[in-house]
């Protein structure tokens, strides 16, 4: 049985951090409308780095290129936060350097839909939702689907047509792909085979950072791409 050609390096950044970021500080939901004002009404994919982020996605392409070298494909959501992180990365690159590198903008791997919640407070969502808590401990935080918006399960279906993209078209190549926290889940779920309870939830301690890097490669051996890496942050 002839092996199953792959990018021989696929390499996902999580972008920097954002404004949205900043407001929500971890939470699911906004605290206060303090919390919200800055961001109310724009829509996510409009949502932009912060000052903070900028720093650290031009600290991260230093990085990358010293590390990693120059990659053939840089992928992104077409979300304003990722398009943003992709080009203060390549901004370590020579001119030469980035008119070799293939930029493509891909929606299948744009951030999950959080529906009609998106710019609520906790108040706001407990108020409008009350059964949503209890759905969502009794799903979790792989199928559990927000009122209007996805599951992670329903991010991982278009993950998986677009790796079988790149399986198809990128072979051999050194691809990056500039995505979402909750979209990097679908992506690990599908690559390294995890079970359902392994996609509930992020592992203690594995919550991907703002410019986390994960690093695949292919291993000929095993016919697939492997894990070499998670999360490795380099801008502290």
């Amino acid at each position: 049985m002839d092996t199953v050609e792959r990018p021989s390096q696929l390499v996902l950044i999580r972008h920097a951090e954002s404004a949205r970021n900043k407001a929500k500080q971890g939470t699911t939901y906004f605290a206060d409308e303090e919390a919200r004002k800055t961001v109310r009404g724009i829509p996510d994919w409009k949502i932009a780095l912060s000052e903070e982020g900028v720093l650290q996605a031009q600290k991260t392409g230093v990085y990358m290129r010293e590390r990693f070298g120059v990659p053939d494909y840089f992928y992104h959501s077409g979300y304003l936060r990722t398009k943003q992180t992709l080009e203060e990365i390549l901004k370590a690159f020579s001119v030469e350097e980035r008119s070799r590198i293939m930029v493509r903008m891909n929606q299948f791997i744009r951030e999950r839909d959080s529906g009609y919640t998106y710019d609520m407070t906790t108040e706001e969502a407990e108020a409008n939702f009350p059964w949503l808590r209890d759905h969502w401990d009794t799903f979790g935080g792989f199928f559990a689907r927000p009122p209007g918006g996805e599951s992670l399960s329903d991010v991982s279906q278009r993950v998986y047509i677009f790796l079988n993209t790149l399986f198809r078209d990128r072979a051999g190549k050194k691809v990056w792909v500039q995505l979402h926290g909750g979209t990097l889940r679908a992506f690990r779920f599908i690559l390294e085979h995890w079970n359902y309870e392994q996609a509930l939830r992020w592992p203690p301690g594995q919550t991907p950072e703002n410019c986390g890097i994960t690093v695949y490669e292919f291993d000929k051996d095993q016919g697939r791409l492997v894990l070499q890496e998670y999360n490795t942050v380099c801008w502290r």
